[in-house]
């Protein structure tokens, strides 16, 4: 207790004005929290978010079809758990962790507004996630070579999941809306302009003119031209310039965009991470007898992208964010199916409460990567 006392006096009460910001600040914070308590218990209808989940979660997709989803949805906990185990392998866990982790989800399960059959598919989940989580921790290094190849093979299982074909009823991605389109194009985006923008940095870099020529056009005129701008040329340019045979589709077009205008700025974070590369490790590496591919590959790139996860991840937020810019040009994912849930008559005028929960979904994900990329960088810090 003495310390904490001490610790207020240095930090907070150390002169008289800092006393005096102190209990401003305190006084201010107090009044802003309980008027807003008092606005979500008293007055702010809940209501329209209760009504309208499905609606934002995975949209007007089928509900005789949202066993797929769920399937989906355990397919990706699962791999995330499994992936969670093997990350934490050395970290010491204590029995109270693991009971504070199931009264979280116990609790979730009793207050979330769904019927039985989500909870009994939600508690199903959690068995997985926790199950995946042992097995992760338990096997770690047998499980670790293969999980990439997990992740890849289970990217299809879950497009035909959602999509359907192969024998399976199809269903159209014009039904493929809310927090569902928001996380696939997210995901998608994200696993392809990563490897795009990891060439586009090698290229500027390269002492090859044309290739650099090449790569410094691309970054240049890409990050002087606003996002919905690039969304907009995607949505009505890609279909002229491709064969007359080929039509992409427009969840496929919105993809294209977020591709080109996020992996010029991944170039140019991962630019950042070369040039802080020592030149003698690249000159001792050759005089090993490695070639260039190799260097790159087994020297440069791995010291490059630990250099740089912050502004990787930071640029992954950016990416999932700017997923909302994606209703301006007529895919309705989460920010979209939140515009027609307010065109409803019963729920007009209620923005607050329905932005105020897709905010909270989005923070949601986002504090989830930063929180990833924190424990990585820790890791990492550690391992080297």
């Amino acid at each position: 207790m003495n310390l904490q006392i001490l610790w207020l006096r240095k930090n907070l009460f150390s002169t008289w004005y800092n006393g005096l910001l102190t209990v401003i600040s305190l006084v201010l914070l107090f009044l802003v929290v309980r008027g807003v308590l008092i606005w979500a218990i008293t007055q702010a209808q809940w209501a329209v978010v209760q009504v309208n989940l499905p609606l934002f979660l995975v949209g007007r997709f089928p509900q005789s079809l949202y066993w797929r989803i769920w399937i989906v949805l355990g397919i990706a906990v699962t791999l995330s758990a499994i992936s969670l185990g093997i990350f934490l392998e050395n970290q010491r866990l204590t029995k109270r962790d693991f009971v504070i982790s199931a009264l979280i989800v116990g609790v979730l399960l009793v207050v979330l507004p769904v019927s039985l059959i989500p909870r009994l598919w939600l508690l199903l989940i959690a068995v997985l996630a926790f199950a995946g989580f042992y097995v992760g921790r338990r096997f770690a290094k047998l499980i670790n070579p293969w999980i990439s190849l997990g992740y890849f093979l289970s990217f299809f299982v879950i497009l035909w999941l959602i999509g359907g074909g192969f024998g399976w009823q199809s269903v159209s991605t014009n039904l493929w809306n809310g927090l569902l389109l928001t996380l696939l194009m997210a995901s998608v985006s994200i696993v392809l302009s990563f490897p795009i923008g990891i060439l586009l940095a090698l290229g500027r870099t390269s002492k090859l003119p044309v290739v650099r020529w090449v790569s410094v056009f691309y970054i240049e005129i890409i990050r002087g031209v606003p996002l919905i701008g690039i969304l907009f040329l995607a949505q009505v340019m890609l279909p002229l310039v491709l064969p007359p045979d080929i039509r992409l589709d427009q969840v496929l077009r919105g993809i294209a965009g977020l591709v080109i205008f996020s992996a010029a700025y991944m170039a140019e974070n991962l630019r950042g991470g070369l040039q802080s590369i020592p030149r003698g490790q690249t000159e001792a590496a050759k005089a090993l007898g490695l070639n260039t591919p190799l260097v790159v590959i087994l020297i440069v790139l791995p010291q490059a992208l630990r250099a740089v996860i912050p502004a990787i991840v930071g640029q992954f937020i950016g990416l999932f964010k700017d997923t909302s810019l994606l209703s301006l040009v007529g895919l309705v994912e989460l920010t979209g199916i939140a515009k027609s849930i307010l065109a409803q008559p019963q729920f007009i005028g209620r923005y607050a409460e329905v932005y105020i929960f897709i905010g909270f979904i989005y923070w949601l994900f986002c504090y989830s990567m930063s929180f990833i990329s924190r424990r990585l960088e820790r890791q990492l810090s550690k391992s080297h």
